[in-house]
């Protein structure tokens, strides 16, 4: 009795997962392949070779800004439609282009999850070669940005499912909200108002400095931002030897451009960093805000040491790490989601 029971409900349960796969809408998909930062474009030896193909590369390929040596963009691997099969389906980021005088309706087309996942498709329609062109310098910022954006939701992703988790408490405590930062990451030094946070290997350093000071009438532009950088970094970011600390670079006018992202505004900051009394120095990247009280002004402050590497894939890390700040939720919050 005991077995014809147990038989029983194996069956039952095998019989509900069958119903439960007849009904998904898609199959499991695999997990994308390629290298971060690597883009997959499908298109004729003669497109490639030709106009469009020269368009793509112009944007696609230029110098990845504010990094010490040459690097592109973004790496382009090109690929022709008649061998485009399972292996190269699955990547992780997929430009189409299809030239075909059928075509009535030019323009570019975007979707996710196609034949893997995370993925990003990006089709590109166009009647002709010259057409093509058109469409992709019409276009060619929101692919950018489409691809910008999944690179680093990969990133932000993975820095949630591999959380350190004993270092977001930290820093709420000290800013009211915290960055995701991945396995590995260690808090190096932590003040009232300051947190250094960063995972070190033999030859890189990837770092990010926490900090907050009183909003009062601080003006809200480069200057000032640069200035408050420099005070902090003197205080807390100290060289290998005597009077030596971190700097922002004079020798290069760091880029600003004011950004809204997921209901947050910031001041996004690029530039150089060096080590005053030291032969140091790389890249930085950093976020500007209020808190949410308006008392403060907040800085997220990334920066990169890898002499002896490329550094694109290493600062791409760190900027989607600012990109993954969240506020902290309060008790209220966390009644209500129960």
């Amino acid at each position: 009795m005991k077995r014809n029971l147990i038989r029983l409900i194996v069956l039952a349960v095998a019989a509900i997962s069958i119903l439960g796969c007849g009904t998904r809408k898609n199959p499991l998909l695999p997990n994308v392949s390629g290298k971060a930062g690597e883009v997959l474009i499908v298109i004729g030896d003669e497109y490639w070779d030709g106009a469009i193909g020269k368009a793509m590369r112009d944007t696609l390929a230029s110098d990845c800004p504010f990094l010490p040596q040459k690097e592109p963009l973004y790496t382009l691997v090109n690929v022709n439609p008649s061998v485009f099969g399972d292996l190269f389906k699955v990547h992780r980021n997929l430009i189409l282009v299809n030239i075909n005088d059928n075509v009535t309706e030019p323009g570019v087309i975007y979707r996710n999850d196609v034949w893997a996942t995370p993925q990003t498709v990006i089709r590109i329609n166009a009647y002709d070669e010259q057409n093509a062109v058109e469409v992709f310098e019409a276009n060619k910022s929101n692919i950018v940005s489409t691809i910008e954006e999944a690179e680093r939701n990969r990133v932000i992703n993975n820095s949630k499912l591999y959380e350190e988790r004993d270092i977001r408490p930290v820093v709420e405590s000290v800013v009211g909200g915290s960055p995701a930062f991945p396995s590995g990451y260690r808090i190096v030094k932590l003040a009232s108002d300051f947190v250094w946070v960063s995972y070190e290997t033999q030859y890189t350093n990837q770092g990010v400095f926490i900090y907050k000071y009183p909003a009062n009438d601080v003006a809200f532009n480069r200057e000032s931002i640069i200035a408050t950088r420099d005070e902090f970094l003197r205080k807390y970011v100290p060289g290998s030897f005597e009077d030596s600390y971190m700097i922002t670079s004079p020798f290069a006018e760091p880029s600003l451009e004011y950004i809204k992202y997921k209901g947050r505004e910031f001041a996004q900051m690029r530039g150089y960093w060096e080590m005053h009394g030291d032969t140091m120095g790389g890249p930085f990247i950093s976020h500007t805000f209020y808190s949410q009280d308006g008392q403060y002004l907040i800085c997220l402050d990334g920066f990169v040491y890898a002499p002896r590497y490329d550094k694109r894939h290493y600062m791409r890390q760190i900027e989607s790490f600012l990109y993954s700040f969240e506020w902290a939720q309060d008790e209220s919050d966390e009644k209500d989601s129960e």
